[in-house]
């Protein structure tokens, strides 16, 4: 098979789908892999280093949709790929339908088969291919708090950890998922007085025992919600529903009982945002204020630490690559009943239910 790794043209994505040992591998099963130029760079990964595991390196990017089989990449297709998708191809990548109809339209009218990464579950429910930038944006959530609390910034002022005599920031967490615990560890480590909020009893156990004593838990109801954020100097949005869109736990009515100056961090922005005023950003203008609130929205937070980011993801994604490879998709699919999950477009239908009901769209299941 030939597989192409195109370089990234989401704004300040830094990542690439492939690393040279994933090539090496692919080149020993008996397959052809074409690299874009540059692709590698913002994870510090030289063109050479792909030529020497035996990668074609090309700087003509419609080359490698051209000829590719499937096309492993980080991010969604951006609207100027779009033209080039063929029908006959599989797209292996974070997709994220749910946050953007025009996408959907746009891959379901190419006819390629869409294998997203986050909906793609092991045999124990877990969503192994999201999980490790979950990690990545749940850690940089409180990075990136901490630094829009400052006054310059245009924050409340505040060091997350407090000093003897002054009290610590007060951070809300909304979601005791992979990206909630990951906030609520380190924003733990900084000293901070941290709370936890989940509608799962059985998960805020789980986290009262393996947590930190200043961090608190609290099940998650609207009532909940309107006190927590009333204290809150940091809200991390952690929510996810998987393949469907983020529900809106905070509306634009809120924010009027938020301090002037609190800052919200959507890490949820991936999958629509579950604060009604969040809209995406960029790496490169990450922030915007509504009613004296400052929201970060970024919606690839983890393309900033590129390197970390590149290294965790290809981890876990390239034996899924290599079984689509050896054995194309329907091979792939019956060697490994769990990679159906991740097909959620496949010849122009949608076949994960929960993009389908986003957009209230007819849904046939993977066959």
């Amino acid at each position: 098979m030939i597989i192409g790794v195109p370089r990234e043209i989401k704004a300040h994505e830094y990542r690439v789908g492939m690393l040279p040992v994933g090539v090496e591998e692919l080149i020993k099963g008996g397959h052809r892999v074409i690299v874009e130029a540059g692709a590698g760079l913002g994870s510090g990964l030289l063109d050479s280093d792909y030529t020497d595991a035996g990668a074609e390196v090309t700087a003509d990017a419609a080359e490698i949709w051209d000829q590719a089989q499937l096309i492993v990449k980080v991010k969604e297709p951006q609207e100027p790929e779009w033209s080039r998708i063929r029908g006959d191809q599989l797209i292996f990548t974070y997709f994220h339908f749910a946050a953007d109809r025009a996408l959907t339209e746009a891959i379901q009218r190419s006819g390629a088969t869409a294998l997203a990464y986050e909906t793609l579950q092991d045999e124990e429910g877990k969503l192994r291919l999201l999980t490790p930038m979950s990690e990545v944006a749940g850690r940089m959530s409180i990075q990136q708090g901490a630094k829009y609390l400052e006054r310059p910034q245009g924050g409340r002022g505040i060091l997350l950890g407090g000093v003897p005599g002054v009290e610590a920031a007060h951070i809300t967490i909304l979601g005791g998922g992979v990206v909630g615990t990951n906030a609520a560890k380190v924003a733990a480590g900084f000293g901070a007085r941290v709370t936890v909020l989940d509608t799962s009893v059985e998960r805020l156990r789980y986290l009262d025992d393996v947590l930190p004593p200043n961090v608190t838990t609290l099940h998650s109801d609207r009532h909940t919600i309107l006190q927590e954020i009333q204290r809150a100097d940091l809200i991390v949005g952690a929510v996810l529903l998987q393949g469907a869109r983020a529900p809106r736990l905070i509306r634009r009515e809120d924010l009027r009982l938020m301090k002037p100056g609190a800052v919200i961090v959507d890490v949820a922005v991936d999958q629509g945002g579950c604060v009604e005023t969040t809209r995406p950003t960029t790496h490169g203008q990450p922030t915007f204020v509504v009613d004296d609130v400052v929201h970060y929205c970024v919606a690839n937070m983890p393309g900033a630490v590129g390197r970390t980011s590149t290294y965790a993801l290809c981890n876990v994604t390239l034996p899924y690559v290599i079984r689509l490879a050896d054995h194309g998709l329907d091979g792939a699919c019956r060697l490994d009943p769990q990679l159906v999950t991740a097909v959620n477009i496949h010849r122009g239908r949608i076949t994960h239910p929960a993009v389908a009901a986003t957009f209230n769209l007819s849904y046939r299941p993977f066959a």
